[in-house]
């Protein structure tokens, strides 16, 4: 990308950030509704807070039509701007220019007209002094006074001429040449008649006739552009409902999400509103001469409380997250050698788990103590969670490096020095936070997941050992694939435990904790995916597995004479074969590499005949039931030893 696109880029994200601060304070301010700390006036003249108790009196005064007529007012003006602002941010980066344009026109008029004000003011409050009379008498004295008439003249002359020429140029309405020399008159006018000898009410009421005609330029504007508004927001609806019907809601989102920029958008608009209230923090109070260890940990105590005090903070916050875990992500892939574009979505998945963690938690509802242990509690289950999608990095890695026989020695080292990490890192957290805090709901959640990374970490590196083995045997390993799907079919049992586990110590939270809609329906996902889907699809690769077996071994095993006359290898993995079993068209193969073919179909490989030819062993029972002869346990099973 060019420096002129990367700071069109810049221009386009920066122009973005207002409509948040406006939606942020909106929030902030409770959209209108009364704040834990207003006061009300009852009857007899007397203020009563909202919190405390009222006499029954007062609550009849308070329930009147006025007082809920404004509430609503309030209400409606607060979720009308946060549509404004809404809308604002969502237009084309040429019509967010017009809109910034006469935003800027509107502020000169306004910005004009109180500098005049205050410059008039201070020519009225100097009795019997008349600046005219001053110059022309040439008293320099009078003239050079900085407080004096004269100076306050020439500022607010020179401020009224850039503020004129500034209009001209950013103004949309039209450029006609006598408008172009009347603005500039009319913004100097005030400072022209305060030089004169002008009685008070004249100077007075002058601030108000020179803003009439930018403001009429103003409002013009605004008149003429109701159709083109109107003209913009129907083509936007009319280009979402067409692309939503040729191509999806998800596409039209992920399109206007790019668009956007809006992760880039949410960093700098939560980046300043931190500044800023670090700074104001600073200036509240100095840090002490001492130690500043102390008041540099209760500044940034503060500032996480207050980054995430409103939803569009809590935005804020989740995009400079997603975007610190993604860093993590790749310096884990730097550290690996590998580069998967997959991967690179931990950042993404990052920032949603956090969202989804703020929303179900309550996390700007909360008091200021208990947001910031909310906080600290969603980092900590947000860091276990980053542990799984780094194992997710490492695990193919490890299945590479020892299914190919890769010689090079520092990729196996760093591999192996992440699942170290992995392994001790969870282990450590665990004897800290058993350590330092009571049994609770959260401290199980966290527990679970950091055991359960601990079993997928030994659960890959196991595999990892038996695949090297395979490699230095100069034999086929027929009991290899055994050993790898019983290992594989331990971890992903102790996921579903797990897994279970979560969905009760959830339940409990949403019964006797911190309910909610949120968390029911992830409850009902996770119950779905993890449960539900987990199991069946683990009973539906044991079942394959299971009448594979049963079919494999009801071909007849090849003899050791065979075997030497044949002296061949086996056609689907072209190893040397010391067993094989023999189908109904005589072929010869590895009675492990059949089981794997038969998960893909039944006909032989080299001829595409019927491999076997079993009739199903199926009982039916008095009642006519129909079953198998052994009942077996549903347990999730890795369904990777399918192959694809």
């Amino acid at each position: 990308m060019s420096f002129r696109s990367k700071l069109l880029s810049l221009f386009d994200v920066i122009l973005r950030v207002p409509p948040l601060f406006i939606i942020d304070e909106l929030f902030r301010i409770g959209l209108g509704l009364s704040q834990s700390e207003e006061y009300l006036e009852s009857s007899d003249g007397s203020k009563v807070h909202l919190n405390g108790s009222v006499s029954p009196e007062f609550e009849r005064d308070v329930l009147n039509s006025k007082y809920l007529v404004i509430t609503l007012l309030k209400v409606a003006f607060s979720v009308l701007g946060c549509i404004a602002a809404s809308c604002v941010f969502m237009l084309w980066t040429k019509h967010l220019m017009i809109v910034y344009m006469y935003l800027i026109s509107v502020g000169i008029v306004f910005v004009s007209y109180w500098v005049n004000v205050s410059t008039m003011k201070v020519i009225i409050s100097t009795p019997h002094h008349c600046v005219l009379e001053d110059i022309l008498s040439l008293n320099l004295k009078t003239l050079a006074d900085p407080d004096g008439c004269f100076m306050a003249l020439m500022q607010n002359y020179l401020l009224q001429l850039i503020l004129a020429y500034v209009f001209l140029y950013v103004h949309l309405g039209p450029r006609y040449s006598i408008l172009k020399r009347l603005l500039p008159l009319s913004f100097l006018a005030p400072s022209a008649l305060a030089m004169l000898p002008l009685p008070p009410t004249v100077l007075y009421h002058a601030p108000v006739f020179s803003a009439l005609l930018p403001l009429a330029m103003v409002k013009f504007v605004l008149w003429c552009s109701a159709y083109p508004i109107f003209q913009t927001f129907f083509g936007g609806y009319q280009y979402a409902r067409n692309f939503v019907s040729n191509l999806g809601l998800s596409a039209l989102v992920e399109t206007e999400w790019l668009r956007l920029n809006v992760p880039c958008v949410l960093r700098t608009f939560w980046l300043p509103r931190v500044v800023e209230q670090g700074v104001t923090l600073m200036y509240a109070s100095w840090m002490p001469l001492g130690d500043p260890w102390p008041f540099l940990l209760t500044s940034v105590k503060s500032l996480l409380i207050s980054g995430c005090e409103t939803l569009t903070a809590v935005l804020g916050m989740t995009s400079v997250i997603s975007y610190v875990c993604h860093y993590i992500g790749c310096f884990f892939q730097w550290v690996l050698l590998t580069e998967d574009d997959d991967d690179k979505s931990i950042g993404t998945v990052s920032a949603i788990l956090f969202y989804i963690l703020a929303l179900q938690t309550g996390l700007t509802g909360l008091e200021p103590e208990k947001r910031f242990v909310r906080l600290c509690r969603n980092f900590c289950l947000l860091f276990t969670a980053l542990l799984h999608f780094i194992h997710n990095i490492v695990n193919p890695l490890l299945m590479s490096l020892s299914a190919s026989h890769n010689p090079c020695v520092h990729r196996h080292v760093r591999a192996l020095l992440v699942c170290l990490f992995l392994i001790l890192y969870p282990i450590s957290l665990l004897v800290y936070l058993w350590t330092n805090h009571t049994l609770s709901t959260w401290l199980l959640a966290v527990s679970a997941f950091s055991v359960e990374v601990v079993v997928k970490v030994v659960v890959s590196l196991l595999i990892y050992s038996l695949f090297l083995l395979d490699a230095y045997r100069s034999t086929f390993w027929e009991k290899l694939d055994d050993y790898v799907y019983y290992i594989r079919a331990f971890g992903n049992t102790v996921e579903f435990c797990f897994g279970i586990f979560l969905f009760f110590n959830g339940a409990w939270i949403l019964i006797f904790e911190s309910g909610g809609a949120i968390r029911a329906g992830m409850m009902c996902i996770h119950a779905y995916f993890n449960i539900w889907s987990e199991a069946r699809a683990g009973w539906s690769v044991f079942m394959k597995r299971r009448t594979a077996v049963n079919k494999i071994e009801s071909l007849p095993e090849a003899s050791e004479a065979q075997l030497d006359r044949l002296d061949d290898v086996c056609a689907i993995c072209y190893q040397e074969m010391r067993t094989a079993k023999i189908t109904r068209c005589n072929h010869f193969f590895h009675g492990v590499c059949l089981r794997k073919w038969l998960y893909v179909q039944d006909r032989c490989p080299l001829c595409h005949d019927i491999l076997y030819k079993v009739e199903a062993e199926v009982k039916e029972d008095a009642g006519g039931r129909r079953g198998t002869d052994d009942p077996l346990l549903i347990h999730p099973l890795p369904a990777d030893d399918i192959p694809r």
